[in-house]
């Protein structure tokens, strides 16, 4: 079985951004209108910096695909940074344009810059910071969009919505269909499906760019269709919820990760956060509950 992963390289305001994506099938339908509609839905969102406004992202097929489909050679994609043509010589590989643009010196608490400096032995911190950056993320975006081609040829489906923003929590039906959850999701331009919280979350975002702060919140994703069986108990690394654990903390400012009803186990008896196993002709195994987020022994059980 192929051991599907990638790598991305590129900086912030180089010249662009590259992923190489190893171990996909031969003929997955991949095209670059299918990643660019992840990649706009990245760059949307109420509050969002001033880079957003300057990049329009495309992701270019450079490698892996002809005509369409996947070759099952590696897949390179690219995104070119508009903003690169107000940097040229001062982001340049080239010796002779070295003193163009003047060091960073004073490094930001909360980011890569000062022990990244003293890691690699540097004495400016853009030679840091522009890897480190967020806009490295754009390329995560578009791997997840390769992915998400893959997992549609089995009927897989996800979704995510913000389910707290600076403190402000919404609304939500524990009832709510996953197509309809999924949908308020989209149309919100905060991404959460009760109105009257999304409204307040406007409200805080305004106060804190008026205070020239930011704010936190929570994220969660759902998955529905998977197979029971993805991943392994047998080591460590093979376990799917490490895997997903692993990547959700690599991503730029993330602080926590919880699966089913992750922290909030540990107020409650193991009586209560555990799934019976029932069976029946017409849906197999399944659980009376899903505390565990679909995941036991590092392993999918196939409930969402």
């Amino acid at each position: 079985m192929a051991h599907l992963r990638y790598l991305t390289a590129g900086e912030s305001h180089g010249p662009a951004l590259t992923a190489i994506i190893d171990g996909l099938p031969a003929h997955l339908p991949l095209t670059s209108e299918q990643l660019d509609r992840d990649l706009d839905r990245r760059q949307g969102g109420y509050g969002r910096g001033g880079r957003m406004r300057i990049e329009q992202d495309h992701a270019e097929l450079l490698g892996g695909v002809r005509w369409g489909e996947t070759t099952g050679a590696p897949v390179i994609l690219q995104v070119a940074n508009r903003d690169w043509k107000n940097w040229g010589a001062k982001m340049s590989a080239d010796p002779a344009d070295a003193g163009t643009l003047a060091p960073v010196t004073r490094p930001r608490p909360g980011h890569a810059d000062l022990t990244g400096c003293l890691k690699y032995d540097q004495g400016d911190t853009r030679n840091i910071l522009e890897r480190a950056s967020a806009r490295e993320t754009t390329m995560r975006v578009a791997v997840g969009a390769v992915g998400r081609q893959l997992l549609a040829q089995i009927g897989v489906e996800a979704l995510v919505h913000v389910v707290n923003l600076g403190g402000v929590r919404p609304e939500i039906d524990p009832d709510l269909p996953f197509a309809e959850l999924r949908d308020r999701a989209e149309e919100s331009d905060v991404r959460c499906v009760d109105e009257q919280a999304a409204a307040r979350m406007h409200a805080a975002i305004d106060a804190a760019k008026e205070a020239g702060d930011s704010l936190g919140g929570v994220v969660e994703a759902r998955v529905r269709g998977l197979p029971p069986g993805l991943g392994s108990f047998v080591q460590w690394d093979r376990k799917l919820t490490t895997r997903i654990a692993a990547a959700v903390m690599s991503i730029q400012a993330f602080k926590g990760v919880e699966i089913g009803l992750g922290f909030a186990c540990a107020d409650l008896p193991g009586s209560q956060v555990h799934d019976e196993i029932l069976w029946d002709d017409e849906r197999a195994y399944h659980r009376r509950s899903n505390r565990a987020g679909g995941f036991e022994g590092g392993m999918t059980t196939g409930e969402e």
